[in-house]
């Protein structure tokens, strides 16, 4: 059997996975409360990647073993965490060019675990291709195992050509070019047919079936011809891989022409085995030509060359016949043994999952869209409650209600309702409570502007760096521009400003509302003497038990048991949740989708749709309840006679300070909620960035070490001194100066393409619409703690049907991972980078 041709390695580079793994793992998985910790996990799979990149190289069949263990942590990872969310520059070089004296090797760069798992994938293929060539042909395991490695080559080259370009998503190294990758699919399948030709003819198979197998591998090696000699890949192969591969298919035509023969001798068919072998003959001298090695397939030479003279000399001196056209003698058939195996998973025979706790991206997925339409409800629900009954209490203190018709001794005496209100703003920290939360708000704001500047920061000074060195080196600064790589983080630091800006009208919306009842609030936050100083006396006398009181009584009491149901509803609103987890896990298809939506509805309608049906129950309640309520009233003044006078006008605007007080704490203290959620989004945004600088700072050091190496390489000589003679008889004359023209620098040949993944993932989320209860923008990401976020959005928020940024497939922003809250002060490592001091504010 000839010599088998196996496919060189693409050369790595050594890139820190550890770092980049931690922080995006911790971005995506941990909270406060369920800190994730891969930390082992990681550092085994780094230790993994090392051993598997270089072990390749001593091309033994142990190190096979490894480099599947790899690939199949990546599969696994890749699942679990977004391929182009790793921000690791991951380089290798091109495995067909070996570099000249004048450049670097071909290479690409791509941050993308897709990429690496492509790499690895070629590496393998080429690995098992070397493997097959070292094993031995003179016993079965041998056969066997060339065999089986060279058709799952040849499937992996061709699950490459297929899907290399959705991975990359741009052009790639010569050596991963579909063309080349169905080449070399070619080539495995042609010499896994091989194979079994040499292990027909080692077992002593029928002369038919080994004629069969040969004439089909001919024709294999026939079609790999064809692939090999185009045009845009003839310059890629080692010098002899053309010439092997023209020898083979004529030596295989020939060994199918001898088999062949022998099944004439056997039959007695003496001329036709004369024609084949004599065709058999010419093929095998052909191969010899065509491949420049002479003593390729020169045991079957010897063999039919004997053959041959003794079929002559019997049909010359017994059979006399003729001996026909080899053109018209019946095509030998073909069976086909080899073929394209699929690529499987896992590979490795002892495959340990190292993330087997990480939540598969699917399901995280549909998590976060689930978690976004709960809470979609819950503020929806809560926000109906909340406004009617900011409307009911401001119906009630427009007619001085309960303080009308409750019982007070002497004219100076405040009503016991109008005292519980003073005692509850007292007991919460009366306006002094809500001056501090305000001071506070400012101090938020500037801590997410702050790292958003930064941010920005970091994008233009990449991009500064980019623009000078293009502008230095021309058209020899062949990396993609910063400004085609950077279009989703600008529009996404864009749409963060936007968020903030609406933010601070917020701010500026409740500080208005502070405004109008600061008087009322610091006459409330006073003690029961100088309240009862403040408010004006009336005319003294208690109030007649009438049947208008009586009822405007028993309201009231109505009135304080819708607001307690309202609470205990709202309670159950905020508290109800479902672990989806496991729901979501257990409904993966067998190709790894899931029915989210489907699964997402019914839960919601389960758990949600009797709690939606009493917020409609109670808001039908309080319209019939309202008017009743004005019906007593009017009919309260008739009997009365009572009148608007300043006590009751005091009483009223005392009424309405409590109630927006109540409001103001709560919306105060979900504002500051808001800015640090917004603050844990803000530095996963700024990390990304982060990230994404120093890919982009490790592709720029690698070319710009190409293009020193180049300037060195390609720098004239100095000139050779001047001999004395000559500077003696020429003493006189000038010495002619040659202008030296600048050296042409070749940089690097590197993809044109995007070396980093233009969606960028982990955007900003959508808002909800405003409403009078929540001035605040509404968002909902998966990082946020489970419950109401009253920020309702603020005119100008996002749709919810274009989540910008991430997984628009999906309907939902889910991009975010679980950060857990941090206190006021306390933020997660990596805010900024090592080298940058803290913006002001921190």
């Amino acid at each position: 059997m000839a010599e088998l041709l196996s496919v060189p390695l693409k050369k790595p580079s050594e890139v820190d996975i550890i770092n980049p793994l931690k922080n995006l793992i911790q971005s995506r998985y941990s909270t406060a409360d369920q800190p994730e910790d891969y930390s082992d996990q990681i550092n085994e799979f780094s230790k993994l990647r090392n051993n598997a990149i270089w072990r390749a190289f001593e091309k033994y069949e142990s190190s096979l073993e490894v480099i599947y263990s790899y690939y199949d942590q990546l599969v696994s990872l890749e699942t679990k965490v977004p391929a182009q969310e790793v921000q690791i520059p991951f380089k290798w070089k091109d495995a067909f060019d070996k570099g000249s004296i004048f450049g670097g090797r071909i290479s690409l760069t791509i941050s993308s675990l897709a990429y690496e798992k492509m790499c690895i994938l070629f590496n393998i293929a080429a690995l098992q291709s070397a493997v097959a060539a070292a094993q031995s042909v003179e016993n079965d395991e041998g056969l066997k195992l060339a065999a089986k490695l060279l058709q799952q080559a040849s499937g992996i080259f061709s699950h490459l050509k297929s899907t290399i370009m959705l991975s990359i998503q741009q052009d790639p190294t010569p050596d991963l070019n579909p063309d080349t990758l169905g080449a070399l699919s070619a080539l495995m399948l042609a010499q896994a047919q091989e194979i079994f030709v040499q292990k027909a003819i080692h077992d002593n198979m029928k002369d038919q079936i080994v004629a069969k197998l040969a004439s089909q591998c001919e024709d294999l090696y026939g079609e790999c011809l064809k692939i090999f000699q185009r045009e845009n890949l003839k310059q890629l192969w080692d010098r002899d891989w053309i010439p092997t591969v023209a020898g083979k298919q004529a030596g295989y035509h020939a060994i199918a022409e001898y088999y062949q023969s022998l099944v004439c001798k056997n039959n007695q068919v003496i001329g036709e085995q004369i024609a084949r072998l004599e065709s058999a003959m010419e093929l095998f001298k052909a191969a010899q030509t065509r491949s420049g090695k002479p003593a390729m397939f020169q045991d079957f030479v010897n063999k039919a060359q004997r053959n041959l003279n003794e079929a002559k000399k019997d049909n010359d001196f017994i059979y006399h016949e003729r001996i026909p056209d080899i053109k018209s003698v019946q095509p030998i058939g073909k069976a086909q043994l080899a073929k394209i195996l699929p690529v499987s998973y896992p590979m490795s025979q002892n495959y340990q999952d190292l993330f087997s706790n990480l939540v598969p991206v699917v399901v995280h997925q549909a998590i976060a869209a689930y978690d976004l339409r709960k809470n979609e409800i819950q503020n929806a629900e809560i926000s109906k409650l909340r406004e009617s009954t900011q409307f009911l209490n401001s119906v009630l203190a427009s007619l001085n209600l309960p303080a009308a018709i409750e019982v007070t001794q002497g004219g100076n005496s405040l009503p016991p309702s109008i005292i519980e209100k003073s005692e509850t703003v007292r007991r919460s920290g009366g306006i002094s409570h809500l001056n501090n939360l305000f001071t506070e708000l400012p101090e938020l704001l500037k801590r997410n502007q702050d790292i958003l500047d930064e941010a920005d920061r970091m994008l233009n000074e990449e991009k500064e760096a980019d623009d000078s060195l293009r502008k230095q080196f021309k058209e020899r600064w062949n990396r993609t521009p910063s400004d085609k790589l950077t279009d989703m983080f600008r529009s996404n630091a864009a749409k963060y400003r936007q968020i903030i800006n609406n933010a601070t009208q917020a701010d500026q919306t409740v500080r208005e509302k502070f405004e109008s009842h600061k008087m009322g609030m610091e006459l409330l936050s006073k003690s029961p003497g100088e309240l009862q100083s403040a408010v004006p006396a009336g005319p003294g006398g208690g109030v007649s038990d009438c049947a208008s009181v009586q009822t405007l009584r028993q309201l009231m009491e109505e009135v304080d048991t819708m607001k307690s149901e309202r609470d205990v509803i709202e309670s159950e609103l905020k508290s109800a949740t479902v672990d989806m987890k496991e729901q979501f896990l257990s409904a993966l298809n067998n190709d790894g989708g899931i029915n989210e939506p489907a699964l997402s509805m019914e839960s919601i309608g389960r758990v949600f749709g009797p709690l939606q049906k009493q917020v409609k129950e109670s808001i039908e309640r309080q319209e019939d309840l309202i008017a009743r309520i004005q019906s007593a009233h009017t009919q309260f003044i008739q009997e009365t006679g009572s009148s608007a006078g300043s006590r009751d006008s005091m009483m009223c605007h005392l009424a309405a300070a409590h109630d927006a007080f109540r409001d103001l704490q709560n919306n105060l203290q979900e504002g500051t909620k808001f800015y640090n959620d917004l603050t844990q989004l803000l530095v996963v945004f700024q990390n990304k960035i982060s990230d994404y600088c120093f890919a982009r700072k490790t592709e720029k050091e690698e070319l710009l070490k190409d293009l020193t190496q180049e300037c060195s390489r390609q720098a004239p000589l100095p000139p050779p001194s001047q001999p004395s003679f000559y500077t003696e008889v020429k003493k006189t004359e000038p010495s002619p100066t040659t202008p030296t023209s600048p050296p042409q620098y070749q940089p690097a040949q590197t993809s044109g393409g995007l070396p980093y993944p233009v969606q960028v993932q982990g955007m900003p989320v959508p808002f909800a619409q405003a409403s009078a209860a929540a001035p605040y923008p509404s968002y909902v990401p998966p990082p946020m703690p489970q419950g109401y976020n009253p920020y309702a959005g603020y005119p100008g928020g996002y749709p919810q049907q274009n989540y910008p940024g991430g997984y628009q497939q999906q309907n939902y922003p889910g991009n975010y991972p679980q950060q857990g809250n941090y206190p006021p002060g306390s933020y997660p490592p990596g805010s900024f980078p090592p080298q940058q001091q803290p913006p002001r504010g921190w």
